[in-house]
């Protein structure tokens, strides 16, 4: 009987929304299928439609999408509202965009919002459509009003099924206001369904309740699903407006422009929003002082503003407005609520600062500087101690020299006048100053006939007093010859009387004379000649000397000043050549360039006239000097003169015919430049040789270093007894000393063999029996040592210490730590010298060998060369005097290579 019974209905629409189910239909066979959603026809924003399955569509799936902006799709697939949605048609669509972007897979998911026109039953697991024309298990739309005055308990309605046709209902409810805070508020019959409210309620604390109803059996069973029920507080104008501040406080500048912004009030009101209870109207119903009314307030947003622009801060400073807020609109029966404003006059500079008088008369001593001799006053109507009422004291006039400066008292905004630069009475006895005045901030006021500044005139009187003598100008010259005689006078230093301007009773002395060439007369300050005066004298700067005068009256107050001397130039002195040491370089230079000089001015100077002394004929012969411009000549030698130093005297004449003879040391050179060459005497014959340079000279000694150091090894080697060895290797190293001009290029090394040292000048390279190893420069050939095949050479003494002489194909040397004594050398290689030197030209079959002789030692037929000789039983060594006589081409080379 149970399961034939009719399913009840379930609806919950909200008294003026229509009641909506929310349905999603998904297929979970098949993944990725379209989903339906049943949504009512307005949505609100950020609210939940629905939920997709993405997983069982896309389960690897990181970045979800959707088609439509109004709809954001989570992660968990619930379908959120971005925005309020109005379905004006039945139906609504979007896609959601599922991809991989490691993979760059993508799936879709159609979503269809479908206005519910439907209702779904649930009856254990069958499902079941109903269409009937009437229903009694619904919401019926239900309010209240708050404050309600009863009776009690108050009748709200009926809830009823349609089930109660065939079964007895029991009715039940619960929710806030029933099981919930505030408990009690509500209840239901249990036979009738009859809801009741138990007491009044307050919609600001509770704007609705949402209850949930009940329809049972008295067994248990439920034949209606449970049924929402929202009960909806009716709002009523119970609370007044209120100001968000008891006072406010605003700030506009005076003279602003008619309709400027002075400040907002605010109120606020608990009752429903977007009702008349809230509509709120702002007014100024007061103004102290009342006349001129100056503000207006907007009745909806409460902004106060400016009616006129005659705002005057010296006048008023200080508005206060009694303000009223009414809800209502305005209306005469709303609630209204009263507030205070309180507008201050900000300050602007509108007015001038103005001198208290128009002209002031001061006086100060002559000779005074630093002290204050006047104060001038100002008037400001602008707000004190702020820019607008500071004041800024100029010199408008009479301040052309700089005598007086002008500062403002801080405390007091008076002008201080001062003197910085002393006054003379004598000079000027009165100095009429204007000043002006205007304040640190500009003047707001546009531009009229009135002035923007005040000024006033000040008269200062300077008062005499007593001075003493006054050098000036401080400075004084006078005119004299450098060969005026002893005892010759001049017009000396003049000091004066300010107040008399006479040099009377004034004395003279003299603070400083660097070199005492005059005196000084005490009564009258004239000078006289006290020793020769020489305007080429070093103390003499600009052919002026001068001297320091001290002046003093009968009180003995002084000043002092300086006389210079201006020397007037002589032609008392000849040219000269100052440069008495020359260097000509005879392989490259043919002359060299001289140049005089003369210490009087160019009136008695230049142009010169240069000559050669003609006391002998042999300078004439050898040297000729021709001119180059009006100071200097070129002096060359002529007749190809020998190596030498030589002294040739010349004569150089001025314009005006003064003549000196200067004795030049002439120096001919084999050298490239000047520097290179430094003569030597010989004492034996008093000549000059040359003097190589320094690294000429090293590299000179490294080579006779060298070979002197092979020389030693082979013969001291012949001059020992030999010393049996202990074991002698049947294949000993082959070495022979040929004779080679030409090196094979290579790297440089060094061997160390028992502690002789062999250093490979030339490169090495390699032949049948062996590689080079070493050579050395004598007299320009080169002495190579080539070594043969692989050896080993064992000690006596130290067995097991042995050194490896490479193959004479080109092998590395080896060498140990350990050494042998010269006796063991030399009677491990001297017995065998000769004959290893022999086979190592030969083959297997003891015939030439076609391939020893190595192409960069071959010399050519006829070669010159020779043998060194290092290897035979010659002695004598070769001379070494030709490198004190090497041809320049040399030491250019040389200088090259010290260059680098």
């Amino acid at each position: 009987m149970a399961a034939a019974r009719p399913s009840g209905f379930w609806s919950g629409a909200l008294c003026p929304q229509l009641l909506v189910t929310l349905a999603i239909l998904i297929i979970a066979s098949e993944a990725c299928k379209n989903v339906t959603l049943h949504v009512p026809s307005k949505l609100d924003a950020k609210k939940l439609v629905g939920r997709v399955n993405l997983k069982e569509c896309f389960k690897s799936a990181n970045l979800i999408r959707s088609s439509d902006p109004d709809f954001h799709i989570l992660e968990d697939g619930s379908v959120y509202t971005t925005n309020s949605i109005l379905l004006s048609l039945e139906k609504r669509s979007f896609t959601v965009l599922l991809s991989n972007t490691e993979n760059q897979e993508e799936k879709k998911i159609f979503v269809f919002l479908e206005h519910q026109t439907k209702v779904l039953k649930k009856r254990h697991n069958k499902e079941k459509v109903l269409r009937r024309g009437k229903r009694r298990w619904a919401p019926i739309p239900c309010s209240m009003l708050e404050n309600s005055l009863g009776p009690f308990p108050l009748f709200l309605q009926q809830v009823q099924s349609d089930t109660a046709q065939n079964y007895t209902i029991y009715y039940s409810i619960r929710g806030p206001g029933v099981d919930q805070e505030p408990r009690n508020l509500f209840y239901v019959e249990r036979d009738t369904g009859n809801l009741y409210c138990t007491r009044s309620v307050d919609r600001e604390q509770y704007e609705s309740f949402e209850l949930i109803a009940f329809a049972t059996t008295p067994d248990g069973y439920t034949p209606e699903l449970p049924l929402s029920l929202l009960i909806k507080i009716e709002d009523e104008n119970d609370n007044y407006p209120i100001f968000t501040e008891e006072t406010y406080t605003f700030t506009i500048l005076e003279n602003s422009r008619v309709g400027s912004t002075v400040g907002q009030v605010c109120a606020t009101d608990k009752d429903e929003p977007d009702t008349m209870h809230t509509r709120l109207k702002y007014s100024i119903i007061g103004q102290v002082p009342p006349s001129p009314t100056l503000f207006s307030m907007h009745p909806s947003t409460g902004v106060i503003t400016t009616t006129s622009s005659q705002l005057d801060r010296e006048l008023i400073d200080k508005y206060q407005l009694k303000i009223k807020v009414q809800d209502m609109d305005g209306q005469y029966f709303g609630l209204q609520t009263t507030s205070t404003c309180i507008i201050n006059i900000g300050d602007v500079n509108d007015h001038l600062p103005t001198f208290t008088r128009t002209s002031y008369v001061t006086s100060v001593k002559e000779n005074t500087v630093d002290v204050e001799i006047l104060r001038v006053t100002v008037e400001d109507k602008d707000l004190v101690n702020t820019a607008n009422w500071r004041a800024n004291y100029t010199i408008l006039k009479g301040n052309e020299n700089g005598n007086f400066k002008i500062v403002t008292d801080p405390k007091t905004n008076e002008g201080i006048l001062c003197v910085v630069k002393p006054l003379n009475y004598e000079e000027k006895q009165q100095v009429i100053v204007q000043i002006g005045v205007v304040n640190e901030a500009p003047f707001s006021r546009e531009a009229s006939s009135r002035s923007a500044m005040s000024t006033a005139t000040v008269t200062v009187n300077v008062e005499d007093q007593d001075e003493g003598p006054e050098c000036n100008p401080p400075i004084q010259t006078v005119r004299m010859k450098e060969n005026a005689a002893v005892g010759t006078t001049s017009n000396g230093y003049k000091a004066y009387d300010p107040e008399t301007r006479s040099s009377s009773g004034i004395r003279y002395k003299k603070l400083t004379d660097p070199t005492g060439w005059v005196t000084v007369d005490e009564n009258t300050g004239s000078i006289k000649v006290f020793r020769s005066l020489d305007r080429e004298a070093e103390t003499i700067r600009n052919g002026i000397y001068n001297i320091t005068i001290l002046a003093s009256d009968q009180k003995g107050r002084t000043c002092t000043g300086t006389l210079g001397i201006i020397l007037q130039d002589v032609n008392d002195n000849g040219p000269f050549i100052p440069k008495q040491q020359v260097t000509i370089c005879k392989p490259t230079m043919s002359s060299a360039e001289i140049v005089a000089v003369d210490p009087d001015e160019p009136i008695n100077g230049p142009p010169f006239d240069f000559s050669l002394e003609s006391s002998t004929s042999e300078v004439q012969r050898m040297w000729r000097l021709e001119k180059i411009n009006d100071t200097a000549a070129r002096l060359s030698y002529q007749n190809d003169p020998a190596f030498d130093k030589y002294v040739v005297p010349i004569t150089v004449r001025d314009r005006l015919g003064l003549s000196s003879v200067s004795s030049l040391d002439v120096t001919l050179c084999d050298c490239i430049t000047e520097n290179d060459c430094t003569f030597r005497v010989d004492p034996r014959t008093g000549g000059g040789g040359i003097q190589l340079g320094k690294w000429a000279i090293l590299a000179i000694l490294l080579g006779i270093a060298l070979l002197f150091c092979i020389l030693f090894t082979l013969v001291c080697g012949a001059s020992q007894t030999s010393k049996p060895l202990k074991v002698i290797p049947d294949d000993l190293a082959q070495q022979n000393l040929i004779v080679s001009n030409t090196e094979a290029p290579g790297d440089d090394k060094v061997y160390s063999v028992n502690g002789f040292a062999t250093q490979t000048v030339g490169a090495s390279a390699q032949g049948i029996c062996g590689t080079v190893g070493s050579g050395v420069n004598n007299g320009g050939q080169t002495i190579e040592m080539v070594k043969g095949g692989h050896q080993t050479l064992e000690s006596s003494q130290r067995t097991g210490h042995h050194h490896t002489l490479d193959s004479c194909r080109g092998g590395r040397v080896e060498v140990d730590n350990s050494r042998y004594t010269y006796s063991e050398w030399h009677s491990f290689t001297q017995p065998r010298l000769g004959e290893k030197v022999h086979l190592c030209n030969e083959d297997e079959n003891h015939k030439h060998a076609q391939d020893y002789v190595l192409t960069y030692n071959y010399e050519g037929r006829g070669s010159v060369a020779g043998s060194v000789g290092c290897c035979s039983e010659q002695q004598e060594e070769d001379g070494l005097e030709f490198l004190n006589n090497l041809e320049p081409k040399f030491r250019t080379l040389a200088e090259a290579c010290m260059k680098r």
